[in-house]
């Protein structure tokens, strides 16, 4: 339609002109078409430069969705991991919580137990010894509130009584550690040695190894103390006692 317009705008505006008679008339009639035909002229652009527009829309819509989408993929994959990660730690949650209410058992029957003993001291009163675990959790007990001559000797009766119990080379260590905690750094050195010789598949072998590193180092003896320690690094990594030997070597220089 805005071809023809302008088509019979133009024979008109020729026909005007051939006459050889312009009047004020003609010239507002010329005028008039050409208002007309700058109209359809600016119409037909409008609506070139809207179907660009929305082409370029559509173009951009297509690649934002093309996005969107590829987002939402990254998304049901990190949710996915996520989800693997709670259930893990759920499963974690239960086993740390089975073991508290385990630990709590063990405290309250030790409770029970230091609260039936007869003997004001701390230790069994004399007399044959029944029952390991009693003996070795009296013994620890002392351990833990300080009284470390009290644990020394609860933990050497029972290995005199109980030499070849699965708890033997832990009383050794407690004995150990508890000459460290009273400064007696020689004899913690001695116990700790006696668990690296007489107990070769205990799980307390890293720990002796680092403290008996450490009482090296509160002797003085840098050389031995050092060397302890890169050997918790050697025959233990990844254990919690490779850590401490690592800060320490690290605090040392």
């Amino acid at each position: 339609m805005p071809r023809w317009t302008y088509s019979l705008g133009s024979v008109s505006l020729f026909a005007i002109l051939a006459s050889g008679c312009v009047t004020t008339s003609d010239i507002d009639e010329i005028q008039a078409q050409l208002r007309r035909i700058e109209d359809e002229v600016g119409v037909v652009r409008v609506e070139s430069s809207s179907k660009d527009e929305v082409a370029r829309l559509q173009q951009e819509m297509s690649q934002r969705m093309r996005e969107l989408l590829r987002v939402e993929a990254d998304m049901q994959v990190e949710l996915s991991a996520l989800s693997g990660q709670i259930d893990q730690l759920q499963s974690n949650l239960e086993d740390t919580n089975y073991r508290l209410d385990q630990l709590s058992k063990q405290i309250a029957g030790l409770n029970a137990a230091i609260a039936e003993r007869p003997s004001t001291s701390g230790r069994p009163s004399g007399g044959p010894v029944s029952d390991p675990q009693a003996m070795y959790d009296a013994a620890y007990n002392d351990y833990l509130r300080g009284n470390y001559d009290l644990a020394i000797g609860g933990f050497e009766q029972y290995l005199a009584n109980f030499p070849d119990t699965d708890l033997a080379d832990n009383a050794a260590y407690w004995i150990g550690e508890s000459y460290f905690s009273q400064g007696k750094y020689n004899d913690a050195v001695q116990e700790f040695q006696r668990i690296l010789s007489d107990f070769p598949r205990s799980d307390k072998r890293a720990s002796a190894l680092l403290k008996e590193g450490y009482a090296h180092l509160e002797l003085g003896d840098r050389r031995r103390g050092v060397a302890q320690l890169q050997q918790v690094l050697r025959s233990h990594p990844g254990t919690d006692e490779a850590d401490l030997a690592r800060q320490r070597l690290a605090e040392i220089g």
